[in-house]
């Protein structure tokens, strides 16, 4: 019988190396979008048959492979120590068999564990779940992508943002152009908005896992996703910060209840290459 941290190993050799469906139909039409001979046009061409190279020979689509992080919907009567030693054991196994690169640090030694694991690496966030079925998503974090993330904390006297959402697209292009093309675009550009900065990077975070073509719940929302993904693109970085007409692929926010007197936004940025897949058991 397969065993789960198979499954584990198997499900990060498929995020190491194949782009979800809506990334890559996402990346074609932005190469279609772009004017012949322009440097975007090339770039993309090139990010693209990256694309196909990578799928066709297992090979993961970036050096930098990222931080595995996990998050886990565990039905009842199921074990979440069980579960996290099956990850670990999964990213050992994909380490060596991908390959991916070690990326695991100790912040005291400076020693590099050697197999993507250590204190807190792979991140692993469970939830219990009333369904039948345990679900496990997949996000490889490359590192140039989580180094441009940004958080701020309205109002803003600097960017003159009050504690509402024009407030929150103020931040959200003032981050983008911050970072210009320093995280690799086109990006996706998760935000999350809460009154805990713990609560805003989590869902600012979590928001990068929803599929391009995911459509919120609230009619406010969609409509500052679609401004901003238009406002995005019309700061003109472009693929790889080269100039062009595509700076992002999407926006998705995610938003909590706040505290009366605390208003926070964080915005988390993916690379082209948003590497993230399900495993269902």
């Amino acid at each position: 019988m397969l065993k789960l941290q198979d499954g584990i190993k198997e499900i990060i050799r498929k995020t190491a190396t194949s782009l979800p469906r809506d990334v890559e139909a996402a990346l074609v039409r932005a190469y279609e979008g772009e004017a012949d001979g322009s440097p975007a046009k090339e770039v993309l061409a090139s990010m693209l048959e990256n694309v196909s190279i990578a799928k066709s020979s297992s090979k993961p689509l970036c050096q930098d492979s990222g931080t595995p992080i996990f998050y886990a919907r565990v039905p009842r009567g199921l074990s979440f120590p069980v579960i996290e030693k099956s990850i670990i054991e999964g990213v050992r196994l994909a380490t060596g068999s991908v390959p991916l690169r070690p990326n695991a640090v100790d912040v005291l030694t400076d020693k590099n564990s050697g197999d993507n694991t250590g204190i807190g690496f792979p991140e692993i966030y469970f939830e219990q779940s009333e369904e039948d079925t345990l679900v496990i998503d997949l996000s490889l974090k490359g590192a140039g992508s989580e180094n441009a993330g940004t958080f701020y904390k309205l109002p803003d006297e600097r960017l003159k943002a009050e504690r509402d959402l024009e407030g929150v697209r103020k931040c959200v292009l003032d981050a983008v152009y911050s970072i210009q093309g320093r995280a690799c675009p086109p990006y996706t550009v998760g935000v999350g908005i809460a009154g805990t900065r713990i609560a805003a990077a989590a869902l600012s975070r979590k928001a990068l896992m929803s599929k391009l073509t995911d459509e919120p719940g609230d009619d406010r929302i969609r409509e500052l996703e679609k401004k901003l993904l238009a406002q995005i693109n019309e700061l003109g970085i472009g693929a790889m910060g080269l100039g062009g007409s595509c700076t992002a692929l999407g926006v998705k926010i995610k938003h909590a209840h706040r505290h009366t007197g605390s208003y926070f936004v964080d915005i988390s940025i993916a690379c082209w290459a948003n590497r993230r897949s399900r495993l269902i058991w």
